[in-house]
């Protein structure tokens, strides 16, 4: 009896620890309920008070900045176009479209009437990327052959030797600095026999593009040297996980990773690679593996229909920038130095708004030339996935800008040099090559090492972090609010990393910390911390509300 009573007793207790864990959870999540509400409004008048503001400030000074055009926009008639690489892509997406449909019908039909495979197609689209090229670059495409033909041949003859990666990324880094250097070389510096070729240049400065032309030669040579090494991922594992491979579909990652047969290393699709026309300018970029997986067997994880869906969405995206350069005038203001002279809450205004420019026009750039890889059968990975407002770390940050050349990085670079066992190290190798390969200039560099300083905090705090456990409902409540200021600081350091790598240059570090630092600017750097916890626990919200959803 007495042990039936305790029996009882126990399970009593039980079920009264699982009432009270219960109501616990059911406290905490009313209360993230009401915690999002109170978020939401805080963030609509955040909204609000900025667009109101950027409003103003456009019509106060649109006569003292320079870089504006007449638009189409009835109420705003002037339209920003001082950024030189947004303003020569939107005048040249007419172009580009009617060349890349082109491109896209022959290289179809071809297929279709012919049967074309591998070898049918890579000659088929070399032959296609060769005119295009030729048009772009004009008599310069001597300069981009020769040089990747050199790096083919040093490939295929120094692959096995084991000083091999050596040999090839010393070959690519050398014409990656000389290039910039020598501004894409004279054809008169050979010979004055040669010296008329320099009056047919082309339309478009190749050693601009040949940074991308580097990424995949080095992808192409190690790809190569890797040809008879085991996968580095379990594809057992991965394919359990990866809602694309369990469709029987590979994903980009398998075919990334997956050993192709030596055959598939010949000179003509290492052209094709190379110069394929849909992602030759600005990419996304795609290793050679992924890219030769596809000759044979197009794309077929994005069926038509999401194509389709995926090209509304981008011209969705166009009218939203055209909607923002007219109404708006960041970039203007940021290129005209006008901004130094705001007061601290509109520099910030001003350089929220260009960081948030930037993002949009490169998102418009990557995915027009995705989406022309896409229809012709070569997919490659998504340069955006996440809005640059949904980013609270560093290593977040990078995953989603550029992701494309961060799965390059990761797999050509951060593997090799030691990955998460040398992080510390390896951030400043892989931040200092990102900075020469965009451009031999020294706000480049400050950004690169900025951004380096900046994360070495935030691997500490990440460390940490898995070390610490949580258990009690306090104890998550005021780990998640750490986390959140945490967050605040990052977002605040990513700024101030990226307007000085890409707006103010390293001169500008000293004006932009006074600006704040003063008596009229602490309020505003409370607030703008302030706004940037705000908007961490939104993306707290947001990444839980996708954990929950099927």
């Amino acid at each position: 009896m007495r042990e039936l009573e305790q029996m009882g007793t126990s399970a009593m207790n039980k079920e009264k620890l699982n009432d009270g864990k219960c109501n616990k959870r059911s406290m905490i999540e009313q209360w993230k309920q009401r915690e999002f509400f109170l978020l939401i409004a805080y963030a609509f008048v955040f909204y609000v008070i900025i667009i109101r503001r950027s409003l103003q400030l456009s019509n106060d000074y649109y006569k003292r900045i320079y870089g504006l055009r007449p638009g189409w926009l009835t109420l705003h008639p002037l339209n920003d176009v001082s950024d030189a690489q947004w303003r020569n892509f939107r005048g040249n997406i007419p172009v580009l479209t009617v060349v890349f449909g082109i491109f896209t019908l022959l290289a179809k039909l071809m297929r279709l009437f012919f049967s074309l495979k591998a070898r049918g197609m890579s000659t088929v689209w070399l032959l296609f990327s060769l005119i295009y090229l030729s048009y772009l670059h004009g008599a310069c495409i001597i300069f981009v052959l020769s040089i990747a033909t050199v790096n083919f041949l040093l490939v295929k003859i120094f692959a096995q030797k084991k000083y091999f990666t050596l040999i090839v990324w010393s070959y690519n880094l050398f014409f990656l600095l000389c290039n910039r250097v020598y501004e894409g070389y004279s054809f008169s510096t050979f010979g004055k026999q040669l010296a008329f070729l320099d009056n047919y240049r082309g339309t478009f400065r190749w050693h601009i593009c040949f940074n991308f032309v580097v990424l995949r030669m080095i992808s192409f040579g190690l790809d190569y040297h890797w040809l008879n090494q085991e996968s580095r991922i379990d594809q057992e594992k991965h394919c359990q996980r990866c809602h694309i491979c369990k469709s029987g579909k590979p994903c980009y990652q398998i075919l990334q990773e997956r050993s192709l047969q030596s055959d598939k290393f010949r000179y003509t699709t290492y052209l094709c690679y190379l110069l394929y026309a849909p992602l030759y300018i600005a990419g996304p970029i795609v290793s050679f593996n992924a890219f030769a997986s596809q000759l044979d067997a197009p794309q077929s994880s994005n069926l038509n229909r999401n194509v389709i869906c995926y090209g509304f969405r981008w011209v969705l995206s166009l009218l939203l920038m055209e909607l923002m350069t007219h109404l708006f005038y960041y970039n203007a203001f940021a290129i005209s130095g006008l901004w130094k002279h705001l007061s601290p809450m509109d520099v910030f205004i001003i350089g929220y708004g260009v960081l948030n420019f930037m993002w949009l026009k490169f998102l418009l750039i990557w995915r027009y030339f995705r989406f022309w890889s896409l229809i012709n059968g070569i997919e490659v990975p998504e340069n955006m996935p996440k809005c640059i407002n949904n980013c609270h770390s560093l290593e977040g940050f990078w995953k989603n800008w550029h992701a494309s050349f961060n799965k390059w990085l990761v797999r050509y670079m951060y593997i090799p040099l030691g990955g998460s066992q040398k992080k510390l190290l390896n951030v400043w190798v892989i931040f200092t090559f990102v900075a020469i390969w965009h451009d031999l200039e020294w706000k480049l560099l400050s950004w690169a090492w900025l951004t380096c300083l900046f994360f070495i905090p935030e691997l500490v705090l990440k460390s940490a972090a898995k070390a610490f456990q949580a258990e009690s409902g306090f104890g998550q409540y005021l780990f998640r609010e750490l986390s959140a200021v945490a967050g605040a600081v990052t977002i605040t350091c990513l700024m101030v990393a990226n307007l000085v790598g890409f707006v103010i240059g390293p001169g500008g570090i000293n004006w932009l910390l006074s600006s704040f630092i003063q008596k009229e600017g602490l309020p505003v750097l409370g607030g703008l911390l302030l706004s940037f916890y705000v908007g961490t626990k939104l993306m707290f919200h947001i990444a839980e509300a996708k954990q929950r959803s099927p």
